[in-house]
């Protein structure tokens, strides 16, 4: 199944797509290309705020660009796997017995899951600018970012779920 078909069956199910990520054989390398994406992804969708921040503004766009580069590619990974080993730990606090591969398939996937909301995001901050829109769309991708993470994390601990 592609990445984009899984992407929208995780809206039917976000359960059983992390129970057929992790069917297979654990592959870090796999982990990371998720959160790559995702990152990548992320920053993609901060493009056209970014850009309407510096033309109102009046400041220089690559500059902002460097930083939301530097920030969401190569920093926030590192912020991601420290948080997916805390939910590990967490987890197995509450009685969980899953990996810490697990935990962070969870995560790693819920972000790319939720990816087409931040894009969505990205164009409202850009062309529509602060409102109650984009804190709609803001909203709205954290409620699915949570409801992917924790159904994937119930399944990653502890087999329960879709």
């Amino acid at each position: 199944m592609s990445v984009s078909q899984q992407i929208v069956a995780t809206y039917k199910g976000p359960g059983r797509v992390v129970r057929r990520l992790l069917s297979g054989p654990e592959s870090e390398g796999r982990a990371l290309a998720i959160l790559m994406a995702a990152c990548v992804i992320t920053f993609i969708g901060q493009l056209p705020r970014l850009s309407r921040e510096a033309h109102l503004s009046g400041e220089e766009l690559n500059p902002l660009l460097g930083g939301a580069l530097l920030g969401w590619v190569f920093m926030a990974p590192l912020i991601f796997y420290a948080l997916a080993f805390v939910s590990h730990l967490l987890s197995r606090l509450a009685g969980g017995r899953g990996t810490g591969y697990g935990a962070r398939i969870a995560l790693f996937w819920a972000l790319l899951a939720a990816s087409p909301l931040i894009l969505l995001w990205g164009l409202m901050a850009g062309f529509a600018g602060p409102g109650a829109g984009l804190t709609l769309v803001g909203l709205l991708w954290c409620v699915v970012f949570l409801w992917f993470w924790i159904a994937g994390l119930r399944v990653a601990e502890w087999g329960m779920g879709e």
